[in-house]
Order: C-alpha cells, then sequence, then structure tokens
C-alpha cells in the first residue's frame, strides 16, 4: 500500500482523539503545539498535524484502537505501511494515520522511553520527571504534555511557529516554570535566544 502525499493532512482534533481513546487504559498525551493550544483553552493558530504520545509498548494497543486508520512508519523520510499484523519495527519511533476513505492522514503517533510512572525526554534521558508532573489533563479530560516540556523540544529548531508559540505562552508560565525551562536550555542549547526572555526579571 503506497502512502499519501506528505501534505495531505486532515488531522483530528485533539477532543476527537481524545473520544477514539476514551477507553484506553495505558497513558497517552497530546504533545506539539496542539498540547499548547489544549493548556490555553482555545486553538490560537492552525496545525499541520496532530501529535500525540505512547510508551513504545503500547503502540501495538493504539493501533487496535484506531484500526480506522492504516498506519505507515515515518523513519529518515522514509514512509511505509505497517500492516496490522505486523509489530512495531525495533527502530521505529514515529507512525502516522491514515484515512484513505477520505485521502488524509489523521494522526501523527510517537513513541517514548519511560514508564506509566516516569517521564523521559527522549533526546536527553537525563531530562525525567514524574509522569503526573509532565503530563497535565484539560477540563475536558484531554492528557496533554506540559508546557515547558513542549517549548523544550520546540527550541531545538525554532521555527517561525516555534517563536510565535514561545512568545505567546511564555508570560503564562510560572516563575518557577520559566527558571526550570531556562536551565534546560542553558544545559542543552547553550546561547538559546529563549535563556535571556525565560528570566522574569527582563519583562
Amino acid at each position: 500500500m503506497s502512502p499519501l502525499d506528505d501534505e495531505a493532512w486532515d488531522a483530528w482534533s485533539p477532543c476527537e482523539l481524545g473520544q477514539r481513546l476514551r477507553g484506553a487504559t495505558f497513558p497517552w498525551y497530546v504533545a506539539g503545539g496542539w498540547a499548547l493550544d489544549v493548556w490555553h483553552g482555545t486553538q490560537t493558530r492552525p496545525h499541520e498535524d496532530l501529535e500525540f504520545v505512547v510508551l513504545r509498548k503500547d503502540a501495538n494497543h493504539v493501533r487496535a484502537i484506531l484500526h480506522d486508520v492504516d498506519f505507515f512508519t515515518v523513519k529518515d523520510g522514509a514512509i511505509e505501511y505497517l500492516p496490522p499484523s505486523a509489530d512495531l519495527p525495533s527502530d521505529v519511533w514515529q507512525l502516522w494515520g491514515a484515512d484513505r476513505r477520505q485521502g488524509c492522514w489523521r494522526v501523527d503517533l510517537m513513541m517514548e522511553p519511560g514508564t506509566p510512572d516516569l517521564w523521559i525526554y527522549k533526546r536527553d534521558h537525563t531530562v525525567r520527571m514524574a509522569r503526573s508532573d509532565a503530563v497535565r489533563v484539560s477540563q475536558a479530560g484531554i492528557p496533554y504534555l506540559a508546557p515547558i516540556i513542549v517549548l523544550l523540544f520546540k527550541a531545538k529548531h525554532c521555527r517561525e511557529k516555534d517563536r510565535n508559540d514561545f512568545d505567546f505562552c511564555r508570560k503564562r508560565l510560572s516563575t518557577q516554570e520559566r527558571y526550570q525551562l531556562s536551565a534546560w536550555l542553558k544545559a542543552l542549547h547553550p546561547g538559546h535566544d529563549w535563556i535571556e526572555k525565560c528570566d522574569p526579571a527582563k519583562e
């Protein structure tokens, strides 16, 4: 089965995904820009996709629940069909879900290390915390990644949308959150433009 065009996205909203995963007993959460908008309580900008994350061991459970989409592995720029009967390859950490009837991608599923109780930053395993601190739950019941962690991910590429997301978020962060994000940036992205902007005294 050939993949859809890379740009053929018409992603579900976090609420639509939440409805489909409402009976899930494993940890999952919305990530990326949508996680920030779940935190804001409103959509602040268009989103090309919908990123959500599960523990690697739970990926097959997600595939079984979301059986109405066809999953494709995404690795090193290659997108390949993953039959429902096939196990997740050991070197794959990302899957795209395709709605073939509508001709569009619906979800971007990513796997993470860690445990049901421990969240681990996949880019540097020394950054870790209790999952209860890393993942929040909205009033609508949607689990989402804490804003400072989303911003840490965004700091690496720092595209225009990432800079806009940071500027829109930073004044809503608590003083403690801003100091924590600053510490991570100093350790992982020395000299990053956001470090000074995280300083509450710079307002």
